[in-house]
């Protein structure tokens, strides 16, 4: 699978540099999200700019990110363009369980409200 991932010091972007997100790259994806959740990042946005195409299996991989997430912290979709991703995830009804951002710099504005609303809460209790 070829990817980049960019730390920052509030958040990492993983990048897919794919067509496609499927059965051959998908099981790549969750091991690299387990990757990162193990060496402690809290936030994370996945862009899939370069995704044309998911399967079953790539939707379950994001998801899985998803899972891993959003006990710790964020997990933002990013770059969803193409028409085929933008009808899965439509038709799987995911656009009310992920969060999906059009743009990077709109995620990460979107990550800092996140962690400003977790720091109050944390100062509240």
């Amino acid at each position: 699978m070829k990817y980049s991932v960019d730390k920052q010091e509030t958040h990492t972007i993983f990048s897919i540099n794919e067509s496609n997100l499927n059965t051959l790259i998908a099981p790549d994806l969750k091991s690299e999200f387990y990757i990162l959740h193990d060496a402690g990042i809290k936030d994370l946005i996945l862009d899939i700019s370069n995704v044309k195409y998911v399967d079953s299996s790539g939707l379950s991989a994001i998801l899985t990110g998803h899972r891993i997430w959003k006990a710790i912290g964020s997990f933002i979709l990013t770059g969803v363009e193409s028409d085929s991703v933008k009808k899965l995830i439509e038709i799987s009804r995911l656009e009310s369980v992920l969060t999906i951002v059009p743009t990077i710099d709109e995620s990460v504005d979107y990550i800092k409200m996140e962690q400003l609303e977790r720091g109050l809460e944390a100062e509240s209790e």
